[in-house]
């Protein structure tokens, strides 16, 4: 698959919040494994195509912030600055999520789309912790919250659709997106 995609998206999280899995899910075997740019770290890049559309996905290295004082957070930072990312999926462990919004609150904080993928949501509401995505949704200025046990491959087309219905919005109707 040498076309150009017609949506690059990155995905962003914590170290351990299953970014890693949401990628293999959305990328199956496509996957291209490099390091970046001056960087020991390896940058994980597939593609899917869904919906006639073709869309490029940039794992991100897991990072706790944007602060840039790791090379994670410094690679993970610069490729969202840089704007190489279409939109931004921010991977959120649902079952540790206070440590997880930091993250996400730092790169809704940069004015580019976002969605936040919830995932291991079945782990959190095995541990007892419920979680309204609409409330959550709302605090983040009514970002959209797609609830993921991606280890289960649950969420995973949900995901994909909201991708695509997302970024065929202009940017004052994502702000009214729905909650999947």
């Amino acid at each position: 698959m040498s076309a150009n995609p017609d949506l690059t998206i990155a995905l962003a999280g914590n170290p351990n919040a299953g970014k890693t899995t949401v990628f293999n899910r959305l990328t199956g075997s496509r996957q291209h494994t490099g390091n970046w740019p001056g960087k020991t770290i390896e940058r994980k890049s597939g593609r899917y195509k869904h919906a006639g559309t073709l869309v490029e996905v940039v794992d991100l290295p897991g990072t706790y912030s944007l602060t840039a004082y790791s090379e994670e957070e410094i690679v993970a930072s610069d490729f969202l600055l840089d704007g190489e990312a279409d939109l931004v999926v921010v991977v959120v462990d649902a079952s540790n999520l206070e440590r997880n919004l930091y993250l996400a609150v730092q790169i809704l904080e940069m004015q580019i789309p976002v969605l936040i993928a919830l995932n291991m949501s079945d782990m959190a509401e095995s541990l007892g912790i419920e979680i309204d995505v609409d409330i959550l949704s709302k605090g983040l200025g009514n970002t959209p919250v797609i609830r993921m046990a991606a280890a289960r491959g649950e969420g995973i087309e949900a995901l994909k659709e909201a991708i695509l219905l997302h970024m065929n919005k202009s940017p004052a109707e994502r702000s009214l997106d729905p909650i999947v």
